[in-house]
């Protein structure tokens, strides 16, 4: 759901439709939004008034920003329901388990409330960068929770736990990097008028080249946590490493080289994401055997 939730985040940020929805937690002050202008509230312009993208009312932009807000409260249902069954289940024991649901529902409820900033803001590209660490947060606290009732442990070497935490870091200083790239990007489009999109890419600055060199440097740690772990209890582990890189890699090459088509920058960014939850998925069910290292 997490994954979905962020998918359909990047879809948003995709079409433009940011502030398809103007105020929060209702769009044009209405729980369920119009499909029309005929439904708009009397007193409609004083939300379009903020809209910095469209300043005319779009019925695709709304219901596309309107159903990532739905994912969102599905999300927050699932996680309210994991609390749930922890809550019974782990009270007694296992209340690390109990721990990380609880903090789920603390870090769903600050998501929201940091979602209704990132609208008032006008889409500030720091919120939006902030709401995008959180989202991989809370993707990434169920997997501990899965380690902590794993019962066996899966033995890589030391330098791979090593390798894996360095790329768990590089990985998200990338993202961060990608949301710049991504912010620059949304200044070019709206400059040419959302047309063009072959040129987009030549138009950046030395940020993107940052940001294109480090993928290169997880390329190479990709190749060698698979290379090391070949013939090991975590050759799985090593590879599915590396395969979500090389599809994390190929999805920038395409953006880069062909004309930035849209639906790959959506894509680009949950293949980035599960990069981080399989590297944090990695560790977390992993320990270093000496004998091995």
């Amino acid at each position: 759901m997490v994954f979905l939730v962020i998918l359909a985040g990047g879809v948003v940020r995709m079409t433009q439709s940011g502030m398809g929805c103007p105020d929060w937690p209702r769009c044009f002050g209405m729980w369920i939004p119009p499909v029309s202008e005929s439904q708009l509230p009397a007193d409609f312009e004083k939300y379009l008034s903020k809209q910095d993208i469209d300043h005319s009312f779009n019925v695709y932009h709304t219901w596309i920003e309107y159903i990532n807000r739905l994912l969102g409260a599905v999300l927050g249902l699932f996680i309210l329901i994991n609390f749930g069954w922890a809550l019974r289940l782990f009270r007694k024991h296992h209340r690390a388990v109990l721990g990380i649901s609880f903090l789920l529902v603390i870090l769903v409820g600050f998501q929201g409330w940091l979602g209704k900033l990132v609208v008032d803001s006008n889409l500030s590209v720091v919120k939006i960068t902030i709401h995008m660490l959180v989202a991989i947060l809370i993707a990434a606290l169920p997997i501990f929770n899965i380690a902590l009732l794993r019962d066996k442990k899966v033995h890589v070497s030391k330098h791979s736990r090593i390798v894996m935490m360095g790329m768990v870091v590089l990985t998200l200083i990338q993202i961060v990097l990608g949301t710049q790239v991504r912010e620059q990007i949304d200044v070019i489009s709206k400059s040419l008028s959302y047309e063009q999109r072959e040129v987009w890419i030549s138009m950046l600055d030395g940020l993107f080249v940052v940001h294109r060199s480090f993928s290169w440097v997880l390329l190479a740690g990709g190749i060698y946590l698979w290379w090391v772990s070949r013939n090991r209890s975590g050759a799985s582990l090593g590879r599915g490493v590396l395969l979500v890189i090389v599809c994390t890699v190929v999805l920038g090459i395409v953006m880069a080289h062909l004309g930035m088509p849209a639906l790959a920058q959506p894509l680009h960014l949950v293949a980035a994401c599960v990069l981080v939850i399989y590297l944090v998925y990695s560790l977390s069910i992993s320990d270093s055997d000496a004998a091995l290292s």
